[in-house]
């Protein structure tokens, strides 16, 4: 019997090895029925001196060497494992188009590749893309032919520490070291095609009107040919609750009413679902999508942050979304649901996804499972004052805010992190653009511009502070009037340029960073580090951890939410509340009782 059970297990695991690697649809808010995940075993190749281009590689039949698609050649999941710097690799696949796709125009989509690709099909250039975190996609259909095989061959490079493109926490010396920590390059989130009518639906922004009872959809079409209608329907499990088809324009505001609307809050993350259909002229559907929205508002007023126009207090966890074998990319999909449901055992209600563009499938948990995010770009080691490393944030960020600005759970954007030391009249000129550009695209959330470093133009005024003892956090925050500030460049440093505001208690103000305690009797000794000195023991990790926040809290009129560093150790920083393979490290049930600490002035 004993034999059996183990065959049994051997070859489970034998089928799970053998398994496509995130073999989920990537993007669950606007999903489509004939698509074909690429992800798996790809022909791979390192190009450490960028001759590659010069030695045809483009049109590659195949490399000698493997790896594993969507994780990056830096990661265990790769299959390469290779640690030090790659400014260019080669990745070579054949694919081939179902028959059933004739007619349809072919998509080939990029959840993420870091940082400049370029995509080939027997040996012809298809196209060329710039940034490591936003999705991109090509049309193909005049590259292949129905039913043919195909040789695809995708090149990306990387200049990490040429100062032009957004590195975030990718270390800049070969070891990993400080807060900073193993690189990702090339393809490392998931690559598949679909089949799209060539009047198909491109993207659509949703806006949820709470106070009025309805929902703001405005599409965006691939073509749209004399006669096409679309179609909104919205439904609560199985029930209808409505239904409008409009003339299918580019580009302008549908406004579908919804009667007694259930509203989406991280207690009841309700959400409907909708199907986007587009039709011809003879009433066929054409395109079809399924997705979903979260009736839900968020504004700021005073210096409250409101939910559905309630004060909510924003209980947060810095979450920087690595994984000891994935590195930027999650080994699957169950892996980012988990980490959300470790974050809200402890007590958190959200995070703020620090230095890295999460992918799609965690929005989508959020989203199901009701939990506040902050989105945020990767910008450390950037020169902002470039006129390069500026249009390569920005013409990044502008496809970032699109790509997610329908996801309920997101409710702030914070682009940038700590930029102090760019006391420059570009940096200035550029934190104002930035903004600016933030708020056009997606007027709907608040944003935070700078995290920490500099208080410049923003919705709210955030700091950063790892001051260990409780009570003197209390009185550091708020004593006599005096707030603390954001650090950074002072007003003399800044010149003109810049002209940081002082806060005054206009706007909403939290502490979205402080703690990042280490505890020793969980991470004793080696080169392992969190802010402060080491609490010796557990209980003394308690003690310092509830005495922090209650000196937060206790500002609960003046500070309306903060953000613990951090829910995992990463690397050699080891101040997680979960360890890095994320296996328990503390009591959860005592951890919630601390953040969940009462916050005067809000229900919740």
């Amino acid at each position: 019997m004993k034999s059996r059970i183990l065959t049994v297990v051997a070859l489970l695991f034998a089928v799970a090895s053998f398994a496509q690697p995130r073999a989920e649809y990537p993007r669950p808010q606007f999903e489509r029925a004939d698509w074909k995940n690429l992800n798996g075993e790809w022909s791979f190749t390192l190009d450490l001196s960028k001759s590659g281009t010069h030695r045809n590689f483009y049109a590659s039949k195949g490399f000698d060497g493997k790896i594993t698609v969507p994780f990056a050649a830096e990661s265990k999941l790769s299959g390469v494992g290779y640690i030090d710097f790659i400014n260019s690799v080669w990745y070579q696949r054949n694919i081939q188009v179902p028959a059933e796709w004739a007619g349809k125009a072919i998509k080939l989509n990029f959840g993420a590749v870091y940082y400049i690709s370029e995509v080939y099909i027997d040996g012809q250039f298809v196209g060329r893309h710039y940034g490591g975190s936003d999705s991109f996609s090509f049309d193909i259909t005049k590259w292949v032919a129905d039913g043919k095989e195909h040789s695809l061959v995708v090149h990306a490079e990387s200049d990490l520490r040429g100062g032009n493109q957004p590195g975030g926490k990718q270390c800049m010396n070969y070891y990993s070291q400080g807060c900073s920590y193993t690189r990702t390059t090339g393809i490392w989130q998931t690559v598949w095609m679909e089949a799209v009518d060539k009047a198909g639906l491109e993207r659509v922004q949703v806006f949820t009107d709470i106070d009025n009872s309805q929902l703001v959809v405005t599409p965006t079409f691939y073509t749209t040919p004399s006669g096409n209608r679309f179609a909104i329907t919205v439904k609560d499990g199985d029930k209808v609750v409505a239904k409008k088809d409009f003339v299918a324009s580019q580009g302008l505001p549908v406004v579908v009413p919804i009667k007694k609307a259930k509203l989406w809050t991280p207690e009841n993350p309700f959400l409907y679902d909708v199907v986007y259909e587009v039709l011809n002229a003879e009433g066929q559907v054409v395109d079809k999508v399924d997705a979903y929205v979260g009736m839900r508002k968020i504004h700021v007023a005073g210096n409250k942050i409101y939910l559905n126009n309630k004060p909510y207090y924003q209980r947060l966890v810095l979450d920087q979304g690595f994984y000891p074998d994935g590195v930027w990319t999650a080994p699957s999909d169950e892996a980012l649901k988990h980490d959300i449901e470790m974050s809200k055992a402890v007590g958190f209600n959200g995070a703020r996804l620090h230095q890295k563009v999460f992918e799609e499938r965690f929005y989508y948990w959020a989203d199901k499972l009701g939990y506040l995010v902050w989105g945020e770009m990767p910008s450390w080691d950037l020169n902002v004052g470039s006129t390069a490393g500026g249009r390569n944030f920005i013409s990044e960020w502008t496809n970032i805010i699109v790509r997610d600005r329908n996801h309920p759970a997101l409710v702030a954007w914070t682009p940038l992190n700590e930029a102090w030391g760019r006391p420059s009249y570009e940096a200035g000129r550029f934190y104002t653009d930035l903004y600016n550009i933030t708020r056009q695209l997606d007027p709907s959330r608040p944003c935070n511009t700078i995290s920490g470093g500099l208080y410049v133009v923003s919705d709210f005024c955030t700091a950063h502070c790892y001051e260990q003892d409780g009570k003197r956090l209390h009185d550091i925050l708020f004593k006599d009037g005096r707030w603390y500030q954001p650090q950074g460049p002072s007003k003399e440093d800044c010149g003109r340029s810049i002209n940081p505001e002082v806060y005054d208690g206009s706007v909403p103000y939290l502490l979205d960073e402080f703690g990042g305690i280490k505890c020793a009797e969980t991470t004793p000794g080696g080169n392992s580090w969190g802010y402060g000195g080491a609490a010796p023991t557990r209980e003394d990790f308690y003690k310092r951890l509830e005495g922090q926040v209650k000196g937060i809290i206790d500002h609960a009129d003046k500070i309306c939410g903060f953000c613990y560093t951090q829910l995992t150790d990463v690397e050699q920083e080891q101040n997680g509340v979960y360890y890095y393979d994320r296996k328990e490290k503390f009591d959860a049930k005592r951890l919630f009782e601390i953040f969940q600490m009462k916050a005067e002035g809000y229900e919740q």
